[in-house]
């Protein structure tokens, strides 16, 4: 459940965080009689999200054997470079977001039907949608598929809780007093959900090792399921938030910390050289 309750946290504040901009830019040109097709725009952005997440968990859990183990590497895989990606995006873009987002707006106030603004709203929602919905079916399947009832009630537990926290951070933030540090929140975030991703590139590599498509090398490196077995209540959680395995292959372990270390390098300097562009002095 906490995986899919950050993913759908951050997932969530930022798609609060755009609806929320663009609300704000439709009262500063006195044209709030446009907002009902910012909404629509949201909704029809929602539903095809949701689409997409049963879609894709649906038809994952309809394969078996090799087949269930190709689509499971492929969807960790993809999963995990739309994470990277969207922590990196959101890092470089958050200082522009508001100007870029209320030029958007004023262009499509131009528009007398309000159809531009339907589909600015919903191709700003539907991107972060559908980027979570991957995330939410990665973080599925690299739960429990013994249990799938259980793990599906998690998981939606997870995205509830997480949207919820979303909508009320959304709103908190633009309807009150209250302020969030945003840029601190963004980074502890994105350095947990690298974390998060690097356990889906492991978990990914392990399908592949499967399958044949990725040698092991050296089958188990180690095997501590003695210690922290990966079928347990703590082992299924170390899986899910960071791709534990027990027994991991040598091609596992160098996807994992390889991925850990060069990630964890850029975000580092793109998080340093964003503090000291802010900092210095104008001349």
């Amino acid at each position: 459940m906490l995986p899919s309750y950050l993913l759908s946290l951050r997932e969530g504040l930022e798609a609060a965080l755009i609806i929320g901009i663009v609300l704000g830019a439709l009262q500063k040109i006195r044209r709030t009689d446009l907002a009902p097709m910012l909404w629509y725009g949201t909704l029809a952005a929602v539903g095809v999200s949701i689409f997409t997440a049963i879609l894709l968990t649906v038809f994952g859990l309809s394969l078996e054997g090799s087949a269930e183990q190709i689509y499971e590497g492929i969807t960790m895989f993809i999963a995990a470079g739309l994470l990277t990606w969207m922590i990196f995006w959101m890092s470089q873009q958050a200082r522009t977001l508001k100007t870029e987002l209320e030029a958007d707006v004023n262009k499509a106030a131009a528009s007398r039907n309000g159809r531009a603004l339907f589909w600015m709203a919903f191709i700003a929602v539907v991107r972060e949608g559908v980027e979570l919905a991957f995330f939410i079916t990665a973080a599925f399947f690299a739960g429990s598929t013994e249990n799938v009832g259980a793990n599906t009630i998690q998981t939606l537990a997870g995205v509830v809780l997480g949207l919820s926290t979303s909508i009320l951070l959304g709103w908190s933030l633009f309807a009150t007093a209250v302020r969030l540090d945003l840029r601190r929140f963004f980074q502890v975030t994105g350095f947990i959900l690298i974390l998060f991703a690097g356990g889906l590139v492991a978990h990914g590599i392990h399908e592949f090792n499967e399958v044949g498509w990725i040698p092991n090398i050296i089958e188990h490196v180690w095997d501590v399921n003695a210690i922290v077995d990966e079928k347990s209540v703590l082992g299924e959680l170390l899986k899910t938030l960071f791709g534990y395995n027990g027994n991991p292959s040598l091609t596992e372990m160098i996807g994992y910390f390889v991925y850990l270390a060069v990630v964890a390098v850029f975000f580092q300097r793109s998080n340093t050289k964003k503090i000291v562009t802010v900092a210095q002095p104008s001349a």
